[in-house]
């Protein structure tokens, strides 16, 4: 069994047909979408409507939830004002574009998507199964990311919304752990032990990397033993650059495509 999931396009059609041509020629049984079509790039109805014509499964995004309910926050962690400025530029501008039928799309996704293969439970979401904005990060403690694993009864869980791309093994021995009860007090219970794959897919048209290329993950599950590798592809991003120059979009989107920043 053979899986592809790829997130965070953001209205980059360029990278995104790279992406499922690529994944088109690689005998994938299954194919997913983590969120967040739209936002800071100029094609935000034509990748919403790509993707519904090849009828793949999409996860809501932040991004989409914003667009979605016709809000003027994005649910983006931004990091100065500048950035701030920006998006908020960029959700005006796509907020106007979208259409009334793509917004109703978009605000009809599912959060999270979960299957079973051969017994092993696989989740998608677009930022954590707690939250499509939260960030999870790599260097997330091992002890964090577990308690995510065993309040979903998962084992491999895959994200996006960093942009940030990697596979994060780990095995968990069994322990003690301080959980919180009904009541608000703290309770100690034994926590079971696991092998647990987390992956980030990062992201297909606005990678933070420093690697401006697309990114998508491939999972394959044969034999009981999983292998599961980032797949980075070039396309046309001085294209996809000039588009969104021209397009009305703050200039400095275009910068960081090319920059991978």
């Amino acid at each position: 069994m053979r899986l592809a999931i790829f997130s965070d396009i953001h209205g980059n059609l360029e990278a995104l047909q790279a992406v499922l041509e690529d994944i088109g020629k690689r005998r994938v049984d299954l194919v997913f979408c983590g969120g967040d079509l739209v936002g800071y790039g100029p094609f935000p109805n034509e990748v919403i409507e790509l993707l519904r014509r090849r009828h793949v499964p999409v996860i809501m995004g932040n991004y989409d939830q914003g667009i979605g309910q016709d809000a003027d926050d994005c649910g983006c962690a931004y990091r100065d004002q500048v950035s701030k400025a920006l998006g908020q530029r960029s959700i005006a501008w796509t907020r106007e574009r979208v259409s009334a039928d793509n917004k109703a799309y978009l605000r009809n996704l599912p959060a999270k998507i979960s299957l079973i293969i051969k017994g092993k439970k696989i989740l998608m979401v677009h930022g954590s199964p707690r939250r499509l904005n939260e960030y999870l990060f790599e260097d997330r403690p091992v002890s964090s990311v577990a308690k995510l694993f065993r309040a979903e009864e998962a084992d491999v869980i895959i994200c996006g919304h960093t942009h940030l791309p990697y596979i994060k093994e780990m095995i968990v021995d069994e322990g003690w752990e301080t959980v919180m009860g009904a009541d608000g007090r703290p309770s100690t219970r034994r926590s079971p032990g696991g092998y647990y794959i987390l992956i980030n897919s990062g992201s297909v048209g606005k990678p933070k990397d420093g690697d401006p290329r697309a990114g998508y993950a491939l999972i394959d599950y044969q034999g009981g033993n999983w292998h599961q590798e980032i797949i980075r592809l070039d396309y046309e991003v001085e294209a996809m650059a000039k588009a969104t120059e021209q397009s009305g979009l703050p200039v400095e989107y275009a910068d960081q495509l090319r920059a991978g920043r």
